[in-house]
């Protein structure tokens, strides 16, 4: 089963910056397909989780928190519906925060920032490392964004719940044997 890589806070406000598909191009013996700008890859070649963070580390011109899981689990996220009566519109978006690994104590959930009020976030549901919920298009999210690593007690990345579909897309390419 293939591999989905997700980095951490790269190309974002000027900094850790590096282009994917270059990378993706050096990566190409693993058959990686590039997924946007913000460092999200599947790998479709057969290579262990440890063997892919060492060839990432090696190939990234600095260094990066690497969330890599299974295809599989990516399957599993898209079977299940999260984000059933919220509310959507072009100012409401979707997301999925990944967790580096199963945080050993974590809040309960669902939750709404600020917790009183108009809500800016709201953490739908945890699902082992998957963290879902949805914001509103506001500056202050990206610092309640960036609460999630105290909040869960290991670092976060978050993705846009249309790149999680892209990645399901190519995922499902390879089964079908691209």
């Amino acid at each position: 089963m293939a591999l989905v890589v997700l980095l951490r806070g790269v190309n974002v406000g000027g900094h850790r910056n590096f282009r994917p598909t270059t990378l993706a191009e050096k990566l190409k013996h693993l058959d990686a397909v590039n997924i946007g700008a913000a460092g999200t890859f599947v790998i479709r070649q057969k290579i262990t989780r440890a063997e892919l963070r060492a060839e990432l580390e090696r190939r990234l011109p600095f260094d990066a928190e690497i969330m890599i899981c299974h295809g599989r689990e990516i399957d599993r996220l898209m079977s299940q519906n999260h984000f059933a009566d919220q509310p959507t519109g072009p100012d409401i978006v979707r997301f999925v925060s990944v967790l580096s690994k199963n945080p050993r104590s974590a809040p309960s959930t669902p939750m709404s920032f600020p917790p009183t009020g108009t809500w800016l976030l709201k953490i739908l549901a945890r699902d082992n490392r998957f963290v879902f919920g949805v914001y509103r298009r506001h500056m202050k999210v990206i610092s309640l964004l960036g609460k999630f690593d105290r909040l869960f007690g290991v670092p976060a990345t978050t993705r846009n719940w249309n790149t999680i579909t892209e990645i399901a897309k190519v995922l499902g390419q390879s089964v079908l044997g691209r």
